[in-house]
């Protein structure tokens, strides 16, 4: 039986997320998908879908309303892989008791306010020039390992090359579950 495979979005959901069928051509075969719209987890009606209208809904009770969704649609351990705003709605949901076998997080936005840690297998992802990737300091307080991807910015994650190298770490997962 395949292992459970949870994709959470960016902040933009499916209006600008072409680029997540590149994810599911290389995991869906390996994988049961089920995929979340960020967007729609958090309820966000925004009438004016602006990158400022759409984080100021995340930020003022979006993410928390995710989380909350998330917690209730999910009660088996199973992978995370998620995106710019869908890393922290994992994030907090992992930290709210979300049963995770591990989180793959892709440039997640607002993890560097964060005062604790998921304690689960955790890859951070984040491009060099990512404005709002933490900062060491963050990190080795937390203990998070952070990887940084040299010449890419916020939404490396939407790279081919990056699509690729983010699935093969899935994929090493799958398979070395199935042999175990």
């Amino acid at each position: 039986m395949a292992e459970k495979l949870v994709v959470i979005s960016d902040m933009w959901g499916v209006k600008k997320g072409m680029w997540i069928t590149s994810y599911f051509g290389y995991l869906q075969q390996y994988f049961d998908i089920v995929f979340y719209d960020a967007q729609q987890l958090g309820n966000l009606d925004v009438t004016v879908s602006t990158e400022e209208n759409i984080h100021n809904a995340f930020v003022q009770g979006g993410i928390d309303t995710a989380v909350a969704h998330l917690l209730k649609k999910e009660s088996q351990p199973s992978h995370y892989l998620a995106f710019s705003t869908g890393g922290t709605i994992a994030w907090k949901a992992a930290l709210r008791g979300l049963p995770m076998k591990s989180l793959t997080a892709v440039s997640p936005t607002r993890i560097r306010f964060e005062e604790e840690k998921p304690n689960i297998p955790t890859r951070l992802m984040f491009g060099e020039c990512d404005e709002f990737k933490p900062g060491l300091k963050w990190a080795n307080h937390l203990g998070a390992n952070l990887e940084i991807v040299s010449g890419f910015g916020h939404d490396l994650y939407s790279d081919e090359k990056i699509i690729s190298d983010i699935s093969l770490g899935l994929l090493q997962k799958a398979t070395s579950s199935i042999s175990k």
